[in-house]
């Protein structure tokens, strides 16, 4: 197209998260934005990917183009196809482990796969001792980069040595900081009201790796001497940590301070600062204290805002530290050292010239850092990545990576929600309306506590918790310590309708325990969780029912991922699979491999306990049992188009008839997809992950009567099919069959997106071959920023 008929300016499009979020990735970003449009915008627009850490988003300017949920994988396929349309020149990731959703932000990958644009990524995190996953998600980003931008010499060498990163590949762009003029601290002292006093300051985001204890420590050395002295620390208490623990890290400083008697010298600004008021706050500040207590820290936004605004700043020697205050910009205490942080500062209270030339040392260096100039390498690497070649689009994918390409629904819990009042879930439905009359169960708040857990370990989404505390306050009251086992049923008048429930609920009970336990973060109610696990495993002991075997066994591997080292747990496991393997080679015959003479409910749920037994048993007569019962289940429950065709409740499928087609219910089909899915945890095949999926889908529509079984207009799961219809009703036990399969597909998916296949990793040659520059009939970015520079260098 001939440039005249070009209406649309080209785009630089960043992927981060953006204020209003309170996160210094957010300021980071809105300010390297803001600087690259100052250069560019004749020619470009900025534009922003941003990452929601809440599930309503924040009110954005205008730049903001795209929006995902960190929790949510399809969101960010969404986005790369949205980047792909657009007119993106460049892509610049802000990549921060915590950032993005799944295990070590491993979601990101998801999106990075299907960009067909120059990435160029600024990474704020380089670890010299990654986790597993960590590691897996850093080579990755680094593979599928042009260029790779890091902020310290200290990040380039460990990306070269421990990654493997080739140094031309590398660029090396100081942390921008505002252009501030350099100012007596008595200027500013009287706007916060601490006019003629000494102003020590430390600022930033609160949390308990910041080391502020061991300034306020220093403070009575300090205050000795200058006893108007005063140390103020700016900044609200991170996000994250506020969730988790309130203001008790800002508390335990409050009451630090009174037991040292300066709490007169100690001011606390609790609140998020403007970047405006920020410089004032520095400039104000007489010594700077960063007493940070991570030396692995190749990055440090308050080290470079404090010499940026000609501070004399005191820090402890984390990597970057040691960089920006070399040559006597600064000074280095050890960490956790609160005479060495007294110390200096006393020195350089006492000495006005020692302490001036500090300062406008460290602010002569930092005007290499001003956003302007920090823009311009950023404009030279962008131009750089759009010369050389994307990265090839990855041209086969195996049978393991089509769960992680097709998509899957959104997580959808309002008919969840629906179901939960005060006391726990209802157990019935009319239509989509929950149906009083049959009260509440065990059973089904067990599955609750289940889908509850899982969703939080996947989305650490707050609002889950209190339906979680729900379910577990129900199983709590639902157990007689007395007889140690669990009730079943409860009317909805709250009155139990009987003494002791079935041996299954029993066992489903200590399914959704185990799992509470193994995937809650909160010691509260990790606490609850246990004590009842452990009051209730006993019984389990001298249980009759092959599926009470299997749930019991199932929740017991959960557990035991927590609290790995619990003998008795090991025990009870070992005998309840010994016991169920046995029943299998008692009954079992070559053409029938069964425990029992009829096929009835539930069934996938007993090889999936054999497989998980005799993998952590290390008996592979029992993972051969396990693996034969399912492939026969998969074989006898497949019609002849091949979809999914459940045993049906109207007559099961007894031992030498035939089985039953209808009616079929969820709770099979969701069995059958954990199975399926434990199975290929067991054994790498790729088989495994092809019929989960195929299970999967029969909730979609693949199934006798092609007709969908999850409601997407409700969020609930209908409780079967008939052989002309779809049942209407949407109950707990359907509806949580839907949820666990979906959250066990969706953490499949998110694990494939970590691992990747080798056939996904490959780099086609002929892909080498055909992959294009974007634009290259356009002017580059240097011949853009040049023109608006001046040619300036």
């Amino acid at each position: 197209m001939a440039k005249s008929e070009r209406t649309e300016k080209k785009e630089i499009i960043f992927i981060s998260s953006y204020v209003p979020r309170q996160c210094g990735i957010a300021t980071f970003t809105h300010d390297l934005v803001h600087a690259v449009s100052g250069i560019v915008g004749k020619s470009y627009r900025c534009g922003v990917v941003a990452i929601n850490d809440r599930p309503e988003g924040y009110r954005y300017d205008s730049e903001v183009r795209f929006e995902i949920r960190e929790s949510i994988q399809n969101d960010y396929r969404r986005a790369a196809e949205f980047i792909n349309i657009s007119n993106a020149q460049v892509v610049c990731l802000q990549h921060e482990y915590g950032l993005f959703g799944g295990p070590s932000g491993a979601h990101i990958l998801t999106m990075l796969r299907r960009l067909r644009r120059p990435l160029v990524s600024t990474l704020h995190t380089v670890l010299t001792d990654p986790t597993s996953d960590q590691r897996q998600v850093l080579n990755e980003i680094c593979q599928l980069s042009t260029k790779v931008v890091v902020m310290s010499l200290r990040a380039r060498q460990i990306l070269q040595d421990i990654y493997g990163v080739m140094p031309e590949k590398i660029a090396i762009i100081p942390h921008g900081i505002p252009d501030v003029p350099f100012v007596d601290p008595a200027f500013y002292k009287d706007k916060f009201g601490v006019e003629g006093r000494e102003l020590i300051l430390s600022f930033g985001l609160l949390s308990p790796g910041k080391g502020f204890e061991y300034a306020i420590r220093a403070m009575p050395a300090i205050v000795k001497k200058f006893p108007r002295a005063v140390y103020m620390i700016v900044g609200a208490t991170h996000p994250q940590i506020r969730k988790r623990s309130g203001e008790k890290y800002r508390s335990s400083l409050q009451q630090l301070a009174r037991e040292l008697g300066v709490a007169e010298n100690v001011i606390f600004q609790n609140r998020f600062v403007e970047l405006e008021e920020l410089c004032e706050f520095l400039c104000a500040a007489d010594i700077c204290v960063i007493p940070y207590l991570n030396e692995a820290q190749v990055v440090s936004g308050v080290l470079a805002y404090a010499i940026g605004t000609g501070n004399a700043v005191i820090s402890t020697p984390f990597w970057h530290a040691q960089e920006l205050l070399a040559d006597d910009r600064g000074r280095l205490v050890p960490f956790r050292d609160p005479d060495a942080i007294a110390k200096n500062v006393l020195e350089l209270l006492s000495d006005d010239l020692q302490r001036d030339a500090m300062r406008k040392r460290a602010y002569q260096y930092s005007r290499q850092m001003v956003w302007k100039e920090v823009a311009k390498q950023y404009i030279d690497v962008f131009s750089s990545a759009q010369k050389q070649p994307i990265h090839p689009i990855l041209m086969t994918r195996s049978v393991a990576s089509s769960i992680s390409s097709e998509e899957l629904p959104e997580i959808d819990l309002r008919h969840l929600r629906m179901l939960t009042d005060d006391t726990g879930i209802i157990q019935h439905c009319l239509y989509a309306t929950p149906d009083r009359r049959f009260g509440y169960a065990t059973d089904d708040n067990a599955r609750a506590l289940i889908v509850a857990s899982m969703y939080w370990h996947q989305t650490h989404d707050e609002t889950i918790l209190p339906l979680l505390q729900t379910y577990l306050s129900f199983l709590n009251h639902a157990f007689d310590l007395d007889l140690g086992r669990f009730r079943n049923f409860m009317n909805y008048s709250r009155q139990w309708t009987e003494m002791i429930g079935s041996e299954d609920s029993h066992g489903r009970a200590l399914w959704g325990l185990g799992v509470c336990i193994a995937m809650c973060s909160q010691e509260a109610i990790i606490g609850l969780a246990t004590k009842l696990f452990k009051q209730a495993l006993p019984a389990v002991d001298k249980f009759v029912s092959p599926r009470a075997w299997a749930f019991s066994i199932v929740g017991i591997q959960a557990y035991l991922q927590r609290f790995g080292g619990d003998s008795e747990a090991k025990r009870i496991r070992s005998s309840l699979a010994e016991k169920l393997y046995n029943r299998f080679v008692e009954h079992a015959g070559d053409d029938w491999p069964w425990c029992e003479n009829v096929v009835t409910y539930d069934n996938a749920k007993l090889p999936q306990a054999l497989l998980m037994s005799g993998k952590w048993m290390f008996r592979s007569d029992i993972i051969e049992m396990g693996e034969r019962a399912l492939r026969w289940l998969l074989e006898v429950q497949t019609s002849s188009r091949g979809n999914l065709s459940i045993i049906g409740t109207n007559g099961w499928f007894p031992r030498g008839g035939t089985p039953a087609r209808f009616d079929q219910q969820p709770i099979e089909t969701e069995a059958l997809v954990e199975a399926c899915l434990e199975a290929y945890n067991v054994t790498g095949d790729d088989y495994w992950l092809y019929h989960a999926r195929r299970c999967f889908n029969w909730f979609l529509g693949d199934n006798d009567i092609q007709t969908p079984v999850y409601d997407f207009t409700t969020g609930g799961c209908h409780d079967g099919i008939h052989p002309d219809r779809i049942n209407q009703n949407q109950g707990a036990e359907s509806t949580l069959a839907w949820l666990i399969s979906l959250l066990l597909m969706t953490e499949r998916q998110t694990q494939q997106t970590l691992q990747g296949s080798s056939a996904d990793r490959a780099i086609e040659a002929d892909s080498l071959l055909t992959s294009q520059q974007v634009s290259s009939d356009d002017d580059g970015l240097e011949d853009t920023a040049q023109e608006a520079l001046g040619k300036e260098g």
